[in-house]
Order: structure tokens, then sequence, then C-alpha cells
């Protein structure tokens, strides 16, 4: 097995964290994530998964963020990381890596996960209530200030296959810049 390979075959146990929960499967997760809606069906909801990651001596460090955000009223987030045994020079492989491993979770909450977080929300879409998901790709379009410029629009088109999510770039992209990316600084203990 490839190295590449062996990171995604490793996204196959879906373990989750917060910064008060530890251990989270996607089913809890997702319970976690109805029982915040259920607080405020009437709102406006993003539901967005973003990837950053950070090159550690000998291994490069993967995290995926999961954020529910009401808008104006607060979020509820977790995350999941994973190492990669070497460190990774190509901007392109990054990217290229990041985006998988959101598109990974992003098939975790797909058509029935987003099904069940609307049903919460259709009885008050007259009052407002609505949700909108999003995959956010940490690559700008900016070519003097990203160097993932060249990269954007292919990581995009890759989103957009997907259909039930809607790519999101720098400066838009917050949930892998900033929130994934705050939890990317620290090496990981034991690399796979």
């Amino acid at each position: 097995m490839s190295k590449r390979s062996s990171i995604i075959a490793a996204s196959d146990e879906m373990v989750f964290q917060n910064l008060s929960e530890s251990r989270l499967s996607v089913d809890d997760v997702m319970d976690r994530i109805v029982k915040f809606m259920a607080r405020d069906p009437q709102s406006v909801y993003h539901f967005v998964i973003g990837t950053d990651s950070q090159v550690h001596r000998g291994h490069t460090k993967f995290v995926t963020g999961i954020v529910v955000h009401r808008l104006g009223k607060g979020a509820w987030a977790c995350y999941r990381q994973l190492a990669l045994p070497r460190e990774l020079t190509s901007i392109k492989e990054k990217l290229t890596l990041e985006t998988s491993l959101s598109q990974s979770v992003a098939h975790c909450f797909g058509e029935e996960a987003i099904g069940r977080m609307e049903e919460l929300l259709l009885p008050y879409v007259y009052q407002g209530a609505m949700l909108e998901t999003y995959i956010d790709i940490d690559a700008g379009t900016e070519p003097i200030v990203n160097k993932t410029s060249l990269y954007v629009q292919e990581m995009v088109e890759r989103v957009e296959a997907m259909g039930s999510y809607a790519p999101r770039v720098k400066p838009d992209s917050i949930v892998a810049s900033s929130y994934a990316n705050r939890f990317t600084k620290k090496p990981v203990r034991r690399v796979m």
C-alpha cells in the first residue's frame, strides 16, 4: 500500500473530538448536531466540513473540522486528526489530500444526514429557517498571495461533483483555514 493510500485507508475509522468530548463516532457527531439544531430550529444554519494540514518533523498532520454554525447565535464543532508518516512538500499533494479527507467525512454526512437536519428546520422555513452545506477548501484564488491558486479550480470541481456540498475557498473557507488550522500546530505523538 502506498503512503498516500495509507492515510485514506486510515480514514475508514472516523473518530472525532472537541474541547469537551473525545472518541465521538459519526453517529455521536450526528446526534450532537441534531440536538444543537433542535434547540433553535427557526435559525439559519451552515453545516461545514474543512481540512487543513501542517508539516512537522517526520510527518504531516491533517485535521478535518466539522462545524454547524447557527448564524449569529453560536456553533457546535468537532474535529478528527490523522498523520501521514512523511513530510509533504508538494502543495498540490497536500491540497489534494486535504480535499479528499473533507470529502470522505462529507460522505459520512450525505443525503440521509442532511435530510435529517433539513427535517428539523422544515416546519420553520417560512420563519426563516435554512440549511446550507459547504466543504471549505484551504486554497485561495489570488496568485500573488496564495501558492494554492493554481489548483483551486480542480478542487472546486471535485467538491461540486459531489452534489450535496458547495465549495468555499479563501477568504470564506474559515473551517479549514481557521478552525482546523488551529489543531494542526502541535505534532502528533505517535504516527501511524
